[in-house]
């Protein structure tokens, strides 16, 4: 199967330039001014005045995540739909066993949930507990491709990890040449503050970001990187939301300490004014760390640019309003989490690139080139290269719309982007060679994505 991209502007993290781009079967096989094709056989886009860039990498999603409200409303069959549809053609989900599971058993658990994903998909591993073993079995999983690691600070009493087991995991990860990814919130402070807000009656979600105060994310990120340094780990902070943890993550990085930061739409687009309301308002935007301060908003945008973060994923884990509801009297209850795995890319397209805060090499580094290169996937994905996989997304950065909860692709009836204006649409997204998306519709029928073994 060949299909030639002509005329458009293809966009790498370090170049710009106009091209054609010929795909053959899965892969690039070849770039050029012009491309000129004799059979009758291949498909041909033409992409004058669109971009082109690599698939985008999501590199943080929860599909199917169980909560006490059910589980996350997507699961991956409609998840991945969703982030196909936004031009994110590759997934990087997790697999989290219970206290006495065996990594490769829950590795396979998940594996069968997500067996009608349809983008291409991995997993990051989350030890919970240190078993006598637990180092074995890290270095199976690295054997086995999945290369990166994720543990929580917080949520002490479910999957939560001790400090002490943190410095275990840490050690073994850096020693078999694995990455670990961090939940950075002191557990036990958030806990208290829970506890303490709720027996004073403050049970609404106007409490949610005053029981998990900035400090409870830049001292726990500050401990991470202190830990790391011990033991000779490289870390990846998900979803940063504060200047007070940029700040140890930029000394970290002037150290030469390997440090990666990531950030997600929601905290470069609103603020903690948005716990203030009606719950049926309110309750949407729950998530762990909370909407912060409009000065931790600039500082974000900030440390985009100068690469102080490295990669915006989305921690996409929607619920319904029925879910959300369980916490209707105790802010405690509400399940944690947004969607957004649909939106990243045109969020991201809008609010940076459009509106000058990031160029558009930026752009591509932060959707995907950074993330294949972190998590062992480069040069395969996140570049448009002769060699690399046909991953392809065609923009058009004319294009306007408006999100709205009526006509996305994720599963649920709650979008926290609701009425926002985007410009820029993935037109064409190409997953492994085969075009996925056309316009508004799918052009093809999906398949199930290729699952990814990293290096």
């Amino acid at each position: 199967m060949r299909l030639l991209i002509k005329n458009g502007t293809v966009v790498n993290s370090d170049n710009k330039f106009i091209s054609d781009v010929l795909c053959v079967d899965n892969k690039i096989v070849e770039i050029a001014n012009s491309i000129e094709l004799s059979d009758d056989d291949s498909e041909i886009i033409d992409a004058s005045g669109c971009f082109v860039f690599p698939g985008g990498i999501d590199p943080h999603v929860h599909m199917n995540l169980p909560s006490k409200a059910g589980f996350s409303s997507d699961d991956f069959n409609s998840g991945s739909k969703a982030a196909l549809w936004g031009g994110t053609t590759s997934i990087i989900d997790f697999v989290t066993p219970h206290r006495s599971q065996f990594l490769d058993e829950a590795i396979h658990q998940r594996l069968t949930e997500a067996s009608n994903c349809n983008t291409s998909f991995s997993f990051h591993i989350s030890p919970v507990k240190w078993h006598d073993d637990m180092d074995g079995q890290i270095k199976q999983c690295i054997d086995l491709g999945f290369t990166s690691f994720k543990v929580y600070t917080a949520y002490k009493d479910t999957i939560g990890i001790s400090d002490d087991d943190l410095l275990k995991v840490m050690k073994s990860v850096g020693k078999h040449g694995g990455i670990l990814l961090i939940h950075c919130e002191l557990g036990d402070a958030i806990d208290s503050n829970k506890s303490e807000l709720t027996k004073q009656g403050k049970r609404s979600p106007f409490y949610h970001p005053l029981s998990r105060p900035s400090y409870t994310e830049s001292q726990a990120v500050k401990n991470a990187i202190e830990l790391a340094y011990e033991a000779c780990c490289p870390i990846y902070i998900v979803h940063v939301s504060t200047q007070e943890s940029l700040s140890y993550i930029r000394d970290a990085q002037k150290r030469g300490q390997l440090v990666y930061a990531e950030t997600c739409p929601q905290y470069l687009l609103f603020d903690d004014s948005r716990y203030n309301g009606k719950f049926i308002d309110t309750a949407s935007f729950v998530m762990s760390p909370p909407l912060r301060k409009k000065e931790d908003i600039d500082a974000l945008w900030v440390a985009l640019a100068d690469g102080t973060i490295h990669t915006v994923g989305t921690d996409h884990c929607p619920f319904s309003i029925k879910q959300k509801a369980e916490g209707i009297d105790d802010f405690r209850k509400i399940p944690n989490g947004v969607g957004g795995v649909e939106h990243r890319l045109q969020l991201l397209f809008t609010y940076g690139v459009v509106s000058g805060k990031i160029t558009i090499n930026k752009f591509v580094e932060l959707t995907s080139t950074n993330a294949a290169r972190i998590f062992g996937l480069y040069p395969k994905k996140g570049i448009i290269d002769v060699g690399a996989d046909a991953d392809i997304v065609i923009w058009n950065p004319e294009e306007k719309s408006m999100i709205s909860s009526t006509t996305h692709h994720q599963n649920t009836d709650i979008n926290i982007y609701d009425g926002m204006e985007i410009v820029g649409s993935p037109e064409y997204v190409i997953l492994d060679g085969k075009l996925i998306k056309e316009g508004n519709s799918f052009s093809n029928e999906l398949s199930v994505g290729r699952l990814l073994k990293r290096k």
